[in-house]
């Protein structure tokens, strides 16, 4: 099918039900962008990135492929480090990017803010000249995750059929609807409180539990950074106190950091500040470091919660 993108940003829903709908959908839509001269980028999970690679040919070699298992592992990643990054690389010209975000692998835990990715998309690219196609598996994903996607998305298409989808409401609601308190951490959780003069036990205190969590030496690095990043932010902008759980869940490391701060901007973490700017770049940093960011905010405070694996 081919997909008309006749205003400035565009961003259809692919719903499919085995690999012969998706290739129906997705090379299509690769195609057109070649034809009309837009640079195209696929970002997809690892089996069907194989199937487009194969599907295309010696087309593949014409467009940017990447594993959104990689890329994506983190959904508050995806926006700024695959979707504008690409956008921004070719300025000035429109862009294509098929994107699949959510896939059957992806937990509960992380469901909420693949959500979100996919609502503040709309707000993240207003205005500008793209079309980001993302495929949903109906036959394997829970249902009432294809059903958020009728509201996450302005348009609907299948391999024989396209419409508007009347269940389209504000990115930025829709993203609130997931800002929900998250449960409370294990009982006997270890913590450390935080304030301006304890930064550096901090950091201690989150590299020697995840030590004995088994990360290693680089990922340790990472953690230590992010934590570091959260608990100044913490100190700037959260009343100057905060605390820090830290605990093992699964194959991952959970560290929480809680403050009386509050998030007023969605986008938060999701879009690169100027160059120029002096800050903002904190949140964007944990994004770019954690497997997985998952946030609470209210006006009486914000819980930030933080996933690497191990």
């Amino acid at each position: 099918m081919t997909i008309q993108t006749v205003e400035e940003f565009a961003h259809p829903a692919l719903l499919y039900r085995d690999a012969d709908e998706y290739l129906a959908g997705v090379v299509p839509f690769i195609r057109d962008g070649l034809a009309a001269d837009e640079p195209v980028a696929v970002a997809v999970p690892t089996a069907n990135l194989a199937l487009v690679r194969d599907a295309l040919g010696a087309d593949a070699d014409r467009i940017v492929l990447r594993d959104m298992t990689v890329a994506g592992r983190n959904p508050g990643r995806i926006i700024p480090m695959v979707l504008l990054a690409f956008a921004n690389a070719h300025a000035g010209r429109r862009v294509r990017i098929v994107g699949e975000p959510i896939w059957a692998g992806r937990s509960a835990a992380e469901y909420p803010a693949c959500a979100q990715h996919e609502a503040l998309i709309n707000a993240a690219f207003a205005g500008r000249a793209a079309t980001i196609l993302c495929p949903y598996d109906i036959t394997g994903l829970d249902p009432a995750w294809v059903d958020d996607a009728h509201r996450t998305h302005p348009e609907m298409l299948t391999p024989t059929r396209r419409w508007e989808s009347p269940r389209y409401a504000d990115p930025v609601a829709v993203a609130a609807r997931f800002n929900q308190p998250l449960p409370d951490p294990p009982a006997g959780t270890a913590s450390i409180a935080i304030d301006l003069f304890n930064l550096r036990d901090v950091r201690h205190f989150v590299a020697e539990q995840a030590s004995w969590a088994g990360l290693g030496v680089d990922r340790i690095d990472e953690l230590a950074l992010a934590v570091n990043e959260l608990a100044t932010n913490a100190v700037r902008h959260g009343g100057g106190t905060g605390e820090l759980a830290v605990w093992v869940q699964d194959d991952h490391l959970v560290c929480q950091l809680s403050d009386r701060g509050s998030l007023s901007n969605p986008l938060a973490g999701r879009i690169p500040p100027p160059h120029e700017a002096p800050g903002g770049r904190g949140l964007l940093m944990v994004n770019q470091l954690c497997d997985l960011v998952r946030i609470h905010t209210s006006p009486d405070g914000t819980t930030i919660r933080i996933h690497l694996n191990r």
